[in-house]
């Protein structure tokens, strides 16, 4: 769960940095610049085989960690002590991951099932598919902007237990580096999910053209 989790923690960084390209508001050019570069390396999309695969294990580490818990557990406690002991969202993983992964399902459909598979209408200036162009017409629509917003509250409050967790679980405590892996994991969990957020709101109030 560790191993798959930091697996995916790093794919996060990396897709956010290319699509963070289209801050430099040049008409998405240097964003399907690195969208037809991740889209036609053999590397790349080997990796993209590698990140489902991931995916899948992740999830369904999670499903085997929850029925072992409530295996070892059928009775529930009389009371919970809440925030006490834990915090709701490291309490709410289980929820938390399902809401992304219906979020994932949406974006695929937005992005990836047409990059991939059905193919873009016209190319930019520099003959690359316009991706930029999808995510004008995919974010012009407001409820689209806000799932994508409240994915990414989902996702922070995700990362918040989860990257910490990660280390943890793979027995990597140390009271010299533990306290730097959990202001990393929070300073992580917060600014790439804005970075994420960020995104359709700048399309959508037509910030970025």
């Amino acid at each position: 769960m560790g191993l798959t989790g930091l697996f995916l923690i790093s794919f996060l960084l990396v897709h956010c940095f290319v699509n963070a390209l289209i801050f430099f508001n040049d008409g998405g050019l240097m964003f399907n610049t690195g969208a037809h570069f991740m889209g036609h390396n053999w590397i790349i999309r080997t990796m993209e085989i590698v990140l489902f695969l991931g995916l899948l294990l992740h999830i369904y580490q999670a499903f085997i960690l929850t029925m072992e818990n409530r295996k070892a557990r059928p009775v529930a406690y009389m009371g919970s002590a809440g925030n006490v002991n834990s915090s709701w969202y490291s309490r709410s993983m289980g929820l938390l991951g399902t809401l992304i992964l219906l979020f994932l399902i949406i974006h695929l459909a937005h992005f990836w099932v047409k990059s991939r598979f059905t193919g873009l209408d016209g190319e930019d200036v520099n003959g690359h598919e316009n991706l930029y162009a999808v995510m004008q017409e995919t974010f012009k629509h407001a409820w689209v902007v806000i799932v994508y917003v409240l994915a990414m509250v989902s996702l922070a409050y995700h990362l918040l237990h989860g990257f910490q967790s990660a280390f943890q679980t793979l027995g990597l405590n140390h009271k010299k580096y533990t306290p730097l892996i959990k202001s990393i994991g929070m300073w992580f969990s917060v600014i790439i999910p804005i970075i994420f957020a960020l995104m359709p709101i700048a399309l959508f109030a037509n910030l970025i053209k």
